[in-house]
């Protein structure tokens, strides 16, 4: 699209918030306007969606929260503009410059996400057989998923030969039975530290929490952006997803992952019940029992290399959660012990007085 298009598509929309634009660099869904009035971000989204983020944003603010990329209102007051079936939001232009060390910007993501979630906390009574149903409809997933593997394993030996897929299905079975086991083990405890319970924590949910989405403006203060996808809900549906995310990549040892878990559970500690569940989503390895799946339902209809890479990267994934799930429970055992040693060192000195 050319200058003069750009300029007379928007044009129409700023009006309503008495903005003249000089020039448009379009940036994807998001257009960087130069007006009259200084410079801004024009943001396209999804007419479904405009109401709930209209109202998350609303009630962040009255909760206090004002880490948010500022919305302006229209002149009559709205905060968003219905032009030719698609909605329009204008906000500031951040330079979004500082803090460019990846490190400290991802801490500094983790201290308001957590913030964010402390802020707009509250309890949602659920009686004790939703709870249940949720249990037992998520537990016969997992056992059906443990079936699977088993009957694919099984399947496997019979063979003379291997494709390249299966030898890497064999020789990965073990390690994402054990991945399987641990997250069904640790949805039973959940479920039995929860199941007389009728109520559990919920949050404003971000719901698509990135690096990409939290921008710094000229004091180096960092805001987050993007809250079109915002809901009520837990935590772990802002925590999981981003950490999915950041461990698709080779095998490594995953320190930083930790050191941004544990940033946040600084400033929004999660319930015992809360990490259980977080423990169980976080083992499970459910991207890999459908990679293989796929290949196991038709074997001769997927490109062998390109599907073999697709589950080799998952496996990779999985060993990475591995990694940062057993250095978490490393560090909660290692906590217990300090507690332990400090409770019981205050009640000797508390004997010899």
């Amino acid at each position: 699209m050319n200058e003069k298009n750009r300029l007379r598509q928007v044009s129409p929309i700023l009006k309503h918030y008495a903005i003249e634009p000089h020039f448009v660099e379009e940036m994807g869904r998001i257009q960087k306007v130069y007006s009259n009035k200084g410079v801004f971000a024009l943001k396209k989204i999804d007419p479904r969606h405009g109401g709930d983020f209209v109202k998350q944003i609303q009630s962040l603010y009255q909760k206090g929260y004002n880490r948010i990329v500022p919305v302006f209102p229209t002149l009559d007051g709205r905060y968003a503009v219905l032009h030719e079936n698609e909605l329009y939001y204008l906000m500031p232009w951040m330079m979004n410059e500082a803090n460019e060390l990846s490190h400290e910007r991802h801490h500094q993501l983790f201290r308001e996400l957590a913030r964010l979630h402390t802020l707009s906390a509250t309890e949602l009574k659920i009686s004790k057989e939703d709870r249940a149903e949720h249990f037992e409809k998520t537990l016969l997933e997992r056992e059906k998923e443990k079936e699977f593997l088993e009957g694919f394993m099984e399947a496997c030996e019979q063979r003379d030969y291997l494709s390249p897929f299966e030898l890497m299905f064999v020789l990965s079975y073990n390690e994402m039975n054990q991945a399987l086991d641990f997250s069904i083990r640790k949805l039973k405890e959940w479920y039995e530290k929860t199941k007389d319970h009728e109520k559990a924590r919920i949050v404003t949910v971000h719901g698509k929490i990135s690096t990409d989405h939290f921008l710094y403006d000229e004091r180096g203060y960092g805001y987050f952006s993007n809250f079109e996808r915002a809901k009520q809900g837990s935590p772990l549906h802002d925590l999981l997803p981003f950490l999915s995310r950041t461990l698709k990549t080779f095998p490594r040892r995953a320190e930083d992952c930790i050191e941004w878990i544990y940033t946040y559970l600084k400033y929004f500690p999660l319930k015992e019940d809360e990490l259980l569940l977080f423990q169980s989503y976080f083992a499970h390895p459910g991207a890999v029992i459908r990679a293989a799946e796929k290949y196991y339902k038709n074997p001769y209809s997927h490109h062998e290399r390109k599907i073999l890479l697709h589950y080799q990267k998952q496996y990779w994934r999985v060993k990475n959660t591995e990694y940062v799930l057993s250095r978490m429970e490393e560090i909660e055992r290692q906590k217990q012990e300090a507690k332990a040693q400090a409770e019981a060192a205050a009640q000797q000195e508390g004997a010899q007085n």
